[in-house]
């Protein structure tokens, strides 16, 4: 077996392979033998019929096919051995040629890109403060208020802020479409959830009263097959509801329900503590976009399609376990979207690229600062993980036996991660 090797851009190792005579000849044998178990010859009981008979039954290009197939299987691991490649994603394999006298195939490996590492220390990236304005806390206490209003038939006709009952039925073209139709709809006026243009048409408009209403599809409307388009809906009005909003005090406070809340001034301080880890948990995911950003900019990554297919294909996994969580399925949010799993990925794309070159930078940082893992930090990572769980730090480890890799790597990345925070420009 003769093989070489070539780098070739976009992060892609091509290995040449070239079996000698003997091996071939070895491999065609095999393939006849295994393949001549399944002939069948009338008159022989299976197995019995004369050797020759058999193989004459066999076609030459299933010898081939099944040669070339167990020759790969039982050399891959060789060949990538003896080029030294590491795939980092499914290597593509090609026949150049194959005949009775010769096999020759191509394989082209992903592998690790090339990183032109940059200057990873004093980078300037600075941390944001999480502040909690005054009118933040009266903007949720106003919230609370919306949602404890209570709702009172009106006279007249309607208006911002009122809850209109409607029937209504659109038309595009002269012609009713799908989901254009709903009846005794609450629609509370200003609040957005119908088309741009809807909600206003309706203010003036008293009970028993119907009115032709033209509106336009935004053309990023999420039913691809409405967008941009022009629209007449047919609407009565059946009911006016006006909205009462409680006043901000001690029983608006009690209404809310959280535990050890009684007064006005403790909601307060409980939105105030609220808003607070929220802004921080804001300001920390601000900063580590912004020093992911520095660092990707701070060097030089080799494209590699193969890994950012890969890292689109894990994206687009996270999104759909954050759908189950939600009790949704893909299908359905295809449905609202319009956007299939090949829309997904696209989208996701500039960011799959950006995680895959972080990543290699990180591995270039772990390699130039000698990172290293200890035992002990191995085992502490392993106790925290059972502690968040609530498991037996047995059970853990049990879980974890083969793929300590995982967390080792996690590890590593942190810690490069840390080289750069710790030496960032003061």
């Amino acid at each position: 077996m003769r093989t070489s090797t070539k780098r070739l851009e976009n992060a892609v190792t091509e290995i040449k392979v070239t079996f000698n005579k003997k091996e071939w000849d070895e491999a065609k044998e095999a393939a006849t033998n295994k393949l001549a178990k399944s002939v069948k010859v009338d008159g022989f009981r299976p197995g019995k019929a004369p050797a020759a008979l058999v193989k004459a039954r066999i076609s030459k290009a299933s010898i081939l096919q099944e040669a070339t197939d167990q020759i790969l299987q039982k050399n891959y691991v060789a060949i990538l051995t003896k080029a030294e490649v590491v795939p980092v994603a499914q290597p593509q394999l090609s026949i150049e040629e194959v005949n009775e006298e010769t096999l020759k195939v191509k394989i082209s490996c992903p592998v690790k890109p090339e990183v032109e590492l940059g200057e990873y220390k004093g980078l300037e990236v600075k941390k944001g403060r999480a502040t909690v304005a005054k009118k933040d806390i009266e903007a949720q206490v106003e919230n609370y208020r919306q949602q404890f209003a209570e709702l009172s038939v009106k006279e007249g006709n309607v208006a911002k802020g009122d809850t209109a009952v409607i029937d209504f039925e659109g038309f595009v073209d002269g012609k009713p479409f799908e989901g254009g139709k709903g009846e005794n709809y609450p629609l509370e006026i200003g609040s957005g959830a119908f088309i741009p243009g809807f909600e206003d048409q309706l203010i003036g408009m008293g009970v028993d009263k119907e009115k032709e209403i033209q509106v336009t599809f935004p053309e990023d409307y999420q039913a691809k097959d409405l967008a941009g388009k022009e629209a007449t809906f047919k609407v009565v009005v059946h009911e006016i509801k006006e909205k009462t909003l409680p006043e901000a005090d001690d029983e608006l406070a009690k209404d809310v329900n959280i535990d050890g809340v009684e007064t006005l001034e403790q909601l307060k301080e409980h939105i105030k503590k609220q808003l607070k880890e929220q802004k921080q948990q804001d300001v920390e995911n601000k900063f580590n976009e912004d020093l992911f950003k520095a660092i990707i900019d701070s060097s030089k990554v080799e494209e590699s399609d193969a890994l950012v297919e890969q890292e689109c294909e894990a994206m687009l996994r996270e999104i759909e376990q954050n759908l189950q969580r939600q009790g949704m399925t893909f299908d359905l949010y295809q449905q609202f979207t319009g956007k299939s799993k090949e829309d997904v990925k696209e989208d996701v794309k500039d960011q799959a690229r950006d995680r895959v070159k972080l990543n290699a930078i990180l591995g270039a940082i772990i390699e130039a600062e000698k990172i290293e893992v200890s035992n002990e930090e191995l085992e502490k990572e392993l106790e925290e993980i059972a502690k968040y769980y609530q498991r037996e730090l047995d059970d853990v480890k049990k879980i974890f036996e083969n793929n300590m890799t995982s967390i080792e790597n996690d590890l590593l990345t942190r810690k490069a991660l840390n080289v750069v925070k710790d030496n960032l420009k003061k």
